[in-house]
């Protein structure tokens, strides 16, 4: 049975210790994974911390300017929102790309000058690390954390210039806590939706959908899907709704750009996972899931090794990498996962990583990102575009967000979801795996794409863009 690689910064703890600048480096996800890892192995006494009461904002929070640091940077597209107010609502705080991304647009938020106030409606019971960690990431950046409940968060509510609700499930807060106060509350809230799936289509998370002040949604198809499911489904209509392409961050961008940070990642990521520099690697970075398709990855893996024995292919060694297993979460598939493994006989050609949002080590190790996110795909797939910016060609489902990220033939190549996609994925590993050129042209290709409309500065301006749009549109019905 193969055997899960430990997180890798444990690994980088017991190597160079300068290795950790590196990591410092990565995107607002990376670095707040990183430090719920350090607080995971620290002995910090947590016992005074109290989810159910307010976290208070701390009295003073230090901002590095651009002068401090001698560098002349062109002003924010988001300027605008300069002490402006703005209340965030997340349906849980969790290491899942929702909460994690609207933490980075409280960032940004915070950068410009915005009083940035956060609530969670659905916390675990007791401490938690995982909230007690990325709240005090945010009390750091100056972001006001307190009760979703009370009234205090209704107060909030009614005197913020803006308020962004995210995810669907998010809505449920609308009636429980602001109940007489939600018309009021309303034209002000733009709703930012990341789900695909077709049990988040209830009324009791989305009735208030037609008269907020307009949404945002990740994808094209997404927004089509949520346009036509609404109206079909809920008879409800959406009200404006925006579509925002994600991007990378410049922190991740300056270590996708470093030559020599990259190839250290590489050469210690490789070691720890036992293979050789010239082994071309094959990764899957998700959460375990059916849905994310590691099972149908690793059967196409299984016969793209069956396909190059029986054509007798000169290749280098090739490796599948499942980075985001949690034998807790999800102990029926990933037991699936390693018996097939197993049964393959492909033990030393498969490793298990365990979940770790600290993807960019291992950008920099693999070769190939395979996203087979199955049924309706990604609503984005950011971890694409972070792929792609380290030059990788990716292998994707032509399904959701990946198809409007990937040009297929062009950064890579896009196959069916299900099980008609498994033979088509494996000759798309075998190509690769035998075209090393075309594998470089491909990653070359992606990095331009992703320079030229996937970097934080083109999210910053889309993002920018709908929220003038959205807070003209609420002073308009006040």
């Amino acid at each position: 049975m193969a055997k899960p690689s430990t997180g890798f910064s444990t690994f980088l703890f017991h190597k160079k210790r300068w290795l950790l600048l590196l990591l410092a480096m990565l995107s607002v996800s990376t670095a707040v994974a990183f430090i719920i890892r350090a607080a995971y192995d620290s002995s910090c006494d947590r016992q005074h911390f109290d989810v159910g009461n307010r976290i208070q904002k701390p009295e003073k929070v230090k901002e590095t300017t651009s002068s401090q640091i001698g560098v002349v940077t062109s002003p924010s597209p988001l300027s605008f929102m300069k002490s402006k107010l703005v209340l965030l609502v997340s349906h849980e705080l969790s290491l899942s790309g929702g909460p994690l991304l609207l933490m980075e647009l409280a960032f940004l938020l915070r950068g410009v000058g915005a009083e940035v106030c956060w609530i969670t409606n659905q916390k675990p019971s007791g401490t938690d690390e995982v909230v007690y960690n990325l709240e005090n990431k945010m009390l750091d950046r100056g972001v006001q954390v307190f009760s979703a409940k009370g009234q205090e968060a209704i107060n909030t509510a009614l005197k913020a210039d803006l308020v962004i609700l995210n995810t669907a499930v998010a809505g449920k807060w609308l009636d429980a806590v602001l109940a007489k106060n939600v018309p009021r509350v309303l034209p002000k809230v733009l709703w930012w939706i990341h789900e695909m799936r077709g049990h988040y289509f209830k009324l009791d998370y989305v009735k208030h959908l037609p008269y907020v002040a307009g949404s945002m949604i990740d994808s094209h198809v997404t927004a089509e899907y949520w346009e036509n499911r609404t109206q079909e489904r809920l008879k409800i209509k959406m009200p404006k709704t925006y579509v925002v392409h994600l991007g990378n961050s410049k922190e991740l961008m300056d270590v996708a750009e470093d030559n020599v940070a990259k190839r250290v990642l590489r050469e210690h990521v490789r070691e720890s996972l036992g293979v050789r520099n010239d082994d071309i690697l094959f990764a899957a970075i998700n959460s375990v899931s059916r849905g994310k398709g590691q099972d149908l990855f690793l059967r196409s893996f299984y016969e793209s090794l069956q396909l190059i024995k029986d054509k007798k292919l000169q290749v280098p060694s090739i490796h599948a990498v499942i980075v985001g297993s949690d034998m807790s979460v999800q102990t029926k598939f990933e037991t699936e996962l390693r018996d097939f493994v197993a049964q393959k006989k492909i033990q030393h050609r498969v490793h298990f990583v365990n979940k770790t949002l600290t993807v960019a080590p291992y950008l920099a190790a693999i070769d190939v990102l395979v996203q087979n996110s199955q049924g309706r795909g990604e609503c984005f797939g950011r971890i694409t575009i972070e792929a792609m910016a380290f030059q990788l060609p990716v292998l994707g489902t032509s399904a959701g967000g990946t198809a409007e990220i990937v040009v297929n033939g062009s950064t890579g190549f896009l196959h069916p979801a299900g099980k008609e996609g498994v033979s088509p994925l494996a000759t798309n590993i075998v190509k690769l795996a035998t075209h090393v050129e075309k594998r470089l042209t491909m990653g070359k290709r992606g990095y331009e794409r992703v320079k030229q409309m996937f970097l934080e500065r083109h999210m910053a301006d889309r993002i920018a863009s709908v929220l003038k749009d959205v807070l003209h549109t609420a002073n308009a019905r006040q």
